[in-house]
């Protein structure tokens, strides 16, 4: 991972303290060797190239030239928080937007700009942590925050994004819910902490998992091996009871030829072994709920082909 040192990125009164006065950063600016990330604030134009593939570590750029240039105490949260802990989001931050929390008492202290959202609440220790060597709220209370910031499925998608990487735990989560059980969105962070299930391995089943919930399904087994004494694979979703499959299918099955033969060959041997399979796309979800939430039901209701 490493930090992101003194040495590629720093205010003007910083690159002017290592020898570099104020028209040679303008020229390092035009030549392109540096890149202003705020008012003030430059960055080593190769240390930004050699993270580019890398948007945690890029995101970690624009945090570092956020605090910076802020006169207050405060420390990377929500999406930022989410991006430097490498965990799912549902939406996707502006580039170099970035979101802080800073304690109450320091609710007068200079600290904004454009390209900024500050929220303001306890740091407490036990809940912050370091990344890329800057301070940033631990995994559990960034969940937490998002599913008190955010709609349901948002806070859903992130919640199972980190118990499923194993980046933090329901003891972790309930810690963090005790000490915030009276700020705002509470008690629906709660409720997402509830819902969150380590075995949803994609923000595209997360949402799923919501929708089912939403239109009143019966919760599915996530992550089953099927087949019986002929095992045939592991599926998304089953309703044993229905002996009902779906899956969510993601772009890249069908980006790639052999992997969308390999599940037409799949769905087959499922069928032939009576079960009854039903695949939605990030599109069907989202543009036509009720469309999938029928197609499930009506598999409840046909009889197996076996």
């Amino acid at each position: 991972m490493g930090t992101i040192s003194r040495w590629e990125v720093a205010t003007t009164g910083q690159w002017a303290a290592r020898g570099v006065p104020g028209w040679r950063l303008r020229q390092l600016v035009q030549d392109g060797h540096l890149v202003q990330l705020r008012r003030g604030v430059y960055a080593r134009a190769d240390s930004l190239a050699a993270s580019a593939g890398d948007p945690a570590r890029l995101h970690a750029f624009h945090v570092a030239a956020v605090l910076l240039s802020a006169s207050a105490l405060a420390a990377a949260s929500h999406e930022s928080a989410a991006i430097l802990h490498a965990l799912d989001l549902l939406g996707r931050l502006p580039e170099g937007f970035v979101t802080l929390t800073r304690p109450p008492h320091l609710s007068r202290s200079r600290v904004g700009g454009k390209g900024l959202s500050v929220h303001t609440a306890i740091l407490f220790r036990e809940h912050l942590t370091k990344r890329y060597g800057l301070p940033v709220t631990s995994v559990a209370r960034t969940v937490v925050d998002l599913a008190r910031a955010s709609r349901f499925r948002d806070g859903v998608v992130v919640a199972d994004s980190a118990l499923h990487a194993g980046k933090t735990t329901r003891e972790e989560l309930s810690g963090v819910l005790a000490a915030c059980s009276a700020w705002p969105g509470a008690r629906r962070a709660k409720r997402v902490v509830a819902f969150g299930d380590h075995r949803s391995e994609s923000a595209l089943e997360s949402c799923a998992r919501v929708t089912f919930d939403e239109y009143g399904l019966p919760a599915p087994e996530l992550q089953v091996d099927v087949g019986g004494t002929r095992y045939i694979g592991r599926v998304d979703f089953y309703w044993r009871e229905y002996r009902t499959i779906a899956e969510a299918d993601g772009m890249l099955k069908y980006a790639d030829p052999q992997r969308a033969a390999d599940q037409l060959g799949r769905d087959q041997l499922l069928r032939e072994a009576g079960y009854k399979v039903v695949h939605f796309t990030w599109r069907q979800l989202f543009r036509e709920p009720d469309r999938v939430i029928a197609w499930i039901e009506d598999a409840f209701g046909r009889p197996s082909a076996r």
